[in-house]
């Protein structure tokens, strides 16, 4: 296996361009890594077997054969093929920057999560980056000129072109160089910053293109190839492996990531993402960084979704996505404990939307999703995936855990442009429970009219089980194990039947949580 280390990754990875490349070509060759030598890596296993008489050799087995045998596989036949349909992107237009971005801060990145660190910035969404490269002013708030490169590829001999949505975010010009040093100006057919897929359009016949993949039979731990431009280095290739698949990201994307070990830096955006056969898998996208450059974990688009956004952008110009409506987290084991499964596995719902799709197909919080048109729910980012590749209109049955009893509902799903609010969950001073460690009382009416919140009890104090889990003075708690409660005696009669775990649905802010408490 072939490996390469560059820790040259030394600027932010959104929109920062590489003035100088001369001088950072230099710094890379100065600060080179170590590359080992491609070879076979051969796993032999052997067992001597004893007979009745030690003294015979003949008793002895033979060494068993060769297990297996890992190769690097020769990369060079597929860039030579499909290397002249890889393009380099430029653009020009213009972005907003606000009085404390410099050349070295991050652009805003578009990753968000309920978590957060001490300074109020959620600390996964600061390490994630998209790595357009490009350069921007400081200033207050303002629209200022911006340069940028990224990379694409051609799928249509008529000059039909994939890249990624923030390459050509604000552009007023896009130039597309091919491998032969032809530019043509490009017209933005679509965009869609929601998947990050966007879809140009050349006027140029009988290009070179490049062959879509199954990414349905790409494996884990298979060989894949870049290739593209980082930091406006034209067709670049770089080689690993795939780490994962179905990864979800800290946002609110709805993109089931191919997840890789292949060296990704700025200026790669855009640019296509091969397995071993040749066949085009991915679209690159996303990197995890501390510094701006690469730190091992890249991110692609499967290609099957990338071509269904590719046929609405190039057709309407526009997207229409598939909305089901309920915010989910993932089941642990103190979850799946006070829920009576079987394994921590599944989307459990911790809110409905209103006139949702979910809502109407009869969904509460305290359901657990556990397949979706007979696919597993393993984790809570397997159902946004598999949604994201519906269309709305499309329905989907879902499994679902409710009450200790398995259930099935169909949902039609809706456009995630269409407005809904976040529904309701399910009244004397404060009282402690003892066991729960919680200090509950009703709601006023001035509380309920001020939060939006009809139902549900204010924790007033924790200790004890709820403290240690994390509930909050202020919290709202909404429902214990799926039930909603409007009394401190319904908490008390729920608590009393409650085996060593349960689960408290509190509202904290705008947000809707499970909470894992273990009584013991």
């Amino acid at each position: 296996m072939s490996e390469q280390q560059n820790s040259n990754a030394n600027r932010a990875a959104k929109v920062k361009a590489a003035p100088n490349i001369a001088s950072r070509l230099v710094l890379a060759l100065a600060a080179a890594g170590i590359i080992g030598v491609a070879g076979v890596a051969t796993v032999r296993s052997e067992h001597v077997w004893a007979g009745e008489s030690t003294a015979a050799p003949a008793a002895v087995a033979p060494a068993t054969p060769v297990i297996g045998t890992v190769q690097s596989p020769d990369f060079s036949r597929i860039t030579e093929l499909y290397g002249p349909a890889v393009v380099n992107i430029s653009v020009t237009g213009t972005t907003k920057v606000s009085a404390n971005d410099d050349d070295d801060s991050d652009a805003p990145t578009q990753f968000s999560s309920p978590f957060t660190g001490p300074d109020g910035k959620d600390p996964f969404a600061e390490f994630f980056k998209h790595f357009q490269q490009g350069q921007g002013q400081g200033g207050r708030a303002q629209e200022v000129p911006m340069r940028a490169q990224g990379s694409g590829f051609i799928i249509n001999g008529d000059g039909i072109v994939l890249t990624n949505a923030h390459v050509v975010a604000g552009a007023k010009e896009v130039t597309v160089k091919l491998t032969d040093r032809r530019e043509f100006q490009a017209k933005v057919l679509g965009s869609d910053p929601r998947t990050d897929v966007a879809v140009l359009k050349i006027n140029a016949n009988h290009l070179p293109t490049v062959k879509i993949g199954d990414v349905k039979s790409l494996k884990v731990g298979e060989w894949v190839l870049a290739i593209g431009s980082p930091y406006g280095l034209e067709n670049t290739v770089t080689a690993g492996v795939v780490s994962a698949k179905g990864r979800s990201l800290p946002d609110d994307s709805t993109v089931p990531f191919i997840q890789t070990d292949v060296a990704v830096n700025p200026g790669n955006s855009g640019g296509p993402l091969f397995n071993s056969r040749g066949e085009v898998v991915g679209i690159n996208s996303q990197i995890y960084s501390r510094t701006g450059g690469f730190q091992g974990l890249s991110f692609a688009i499967p290609i099957d979704l990338a071509m269904r956004i590719e046929e609405q952008l190039a057709a309407h110009g526009k997207v229409e996505h598939a909305k089901l409506g309920v915010a989910i987290q993932d089941v642990n084991q103190s979850l799946a404990d006070s829920f009576g499964l079987d394994q921590p596995s599944g989307a459990l719902i911790s809110s409905v939307e209103k006139d949702s799709a979910a809502s109407k197909a009869g969904l509460k919080p305290g359901d657990v999703i556990l397949r979706a048109n007979g696919q597993a729910i393993n984790t809570s980012g397997d159902l946004p995936a598999l949604v994201g590749l519906a269309k709305p209109g499309d329905s989907v049955t879902l499994d679902i855990w409710r009450q200790g009893k398995p259930q099935s509902v169909i949902a039609k799903l809706a456009n995630i442009d269409d407005k809904t609010a976040v529904a309701d969950s399910k009244k004397g001073g404060a009282e402690q429970q003892g066991r729960l460690g919680l200090a509950l009382r009703p709601l006023q009416p001035a509380e309920q009219r001020a939060s939006g919140i009809e139902h549900g009890l204010l924790i007033q104090d924790t200790t004890g089980a709820a403290e240690r889990a994390g509930v909050e003075a202020g919290d709202v708690l909404l429902a214990v194990n799926g039930t909603p409660v409007d009394s401190v005696a319904e908490v008390q009669a729920l608590v009393a039947k409650a085996g060593k775990s349960i689960a408290l649905l509190i509202q904290r802010g705008d947000a809707q949580i499970f909470v894992p408490v273990r009584l013991g």
